[in-house]
């Protein structure tokens, strides 16, 4: 038996950068905000810009106001699926991906069960629906409603139970472009106004994943789906995959018709939100980060920096700051950029403070911005 071909790191860049609508932003009449969020099964949301930050560089006409009606109109919503981390997803994503995800915020849940002595968990799951189901709550409102039942009980591992046991949305204003609100939540079948149908296959969610992110291995979509026992999956779908490897001799598994551009098509550079799928979803982050020393740099505690990919790869960092009627950029690269690199960045900046900004005039500079 032949020996499967081997992909280099640029090779595989390439290859998921493409079909992350990286080396090109899509067209419109291609991809709209909802389908990009569909064909990426979700965009990461801790924080409320990301998901529009995301799709402002993946996509060619995209207006932030899009994604905002989307969630307005409650066709896209936030809540804990993928990796038991916040994510706006479709309506029928945010319903059918949910019940693939509750082994992982179960065994979440294991490690507070110590403030959790004497609660009955179906008791409390249903208490909570109610409550959320009644009016949507804050975390805190949650949290108090739930110590009259459990008054021993540790209040933080209360409220944790409850997102662990309950699919629970953030409901709107929280998530609109250009619009402040506190958390609150509800269900996500009292949200959409319909309950969940049958759940996302494994195989289809393995076919998903390779399809936005793949060539990769079974380690990678584990990495990015925080699921386990996967190779179950990989070996059911094998006969219909296509099977590399990379230069250490991984086995990585591929959609028969997917891309895979050569190494050499030109990548541009790319103004990325923070915690961007693209940098999270593979046990091998060398076909994005080719230096492992540049990963630290972006990241302070457990919060990540926006990042900047020049030729494809992670290059740098960058901070954003708005005045009235002024925006001014800030990117940090990790090495010294060539000037038709930092002309080609600067163009991309100007792009990105044009799409998510009002701003009359616009600052771009390169320089350090932290201690």
């Amino acid at each position: 038996m032949a020996s499967a071909p081997v992909l280099s790191p640029r090779a595989l860049n390439r290859a998921t950068l493409d079909r992350q609508s990286l080396l090109r932003r899509a067209p419109r009449a291609a991809m709209d905000a909802e389908a990009a969020v569909r064909h990426l099964v979700g965009l990461q949301a801790q924080n409320v810009r990301p998901p529009y930050l995301a799709l402002a560089a993946r996509l060619a006409e995209f207006d932030p106001g899009e994604l905002s009606a989307l969630m307005a109109e409650r066709q896209v919503a936030r809540l804990v699926t993928l990796r038991s981390t916040l994510h706006t997803h479709t309506a029928d994503d945010a319903l059918g991906l949910r019940p693939l995800a509750q082994p992982a915020l179960e065994r979440e849940l294991r490690a507070f069960r110590s403030g959790l002595v004497g609660v009955d968990l179906d008791m409390l799951r249903e208490r909570a629906r109610e409550l959320v189901e009644e009016e949507p709550r804050t975390m805190k409102e949650l949290r108090r409603e739930l110590l009259v039942h459990w008054p021993d009980a540790d209040p933080f591992s209360l409220s944790l139970a409850a997102r662990c046991v309950l699919p629970l949305v953030q409901t709107t204003p929280r998530g609109l472009w250009g619009r402040g609100g506190q958390v609150t939540l509800t269900t996500a079948g009292h949200w959409f106004g319909r309950e969940p149908g049958e759940p996302v296959s494994r195989d289809d969610l393995v076919t998903r994943y390779l399809a936005a992110f793949g060539p990769a291995s079974v380690k990678d979509a584990q990495t990015w789906s925080g699921l386990t026992r996967l190779r179950e999956v990989f070996t059911r779908l094998r006969p219909g995959l296509v099977v590399f490897r990379d230069e250490r001799g991984t086995e990585l598994f591929d959609l028969p018709d997917a891309p895979r551009p050569g190494p050499d098509t030109p990548a541009p550079p790319r103004f990325l939100p923070e915690y961007d799928n693209l940098l999270l979803s593979h046990a091998d982050r060398g076909r994005v980060i080719a230096r492992t020393e540049h990963r630290e740099l972006t990241w302070r505690g457990n919060q990540s920096y926006p990042t900047l990919l020049v030729d494809g790869f992670l290059a740098g960092i960058w901070r954003l700051t708005e005045t009235e009627g002024s925006a001014t950029l800030v990117v940090q690269p990790f090495e010294e950029l060539s000037r038709a690199r930092r002309e080609q960045v600067a163009a991309e900046g100007e792009r990105t403070l044009a799409t998510l900004t009002d701003a009359s005039s616009y600052d771009i500079r390169f320089g350090r911005f932290l201690d």
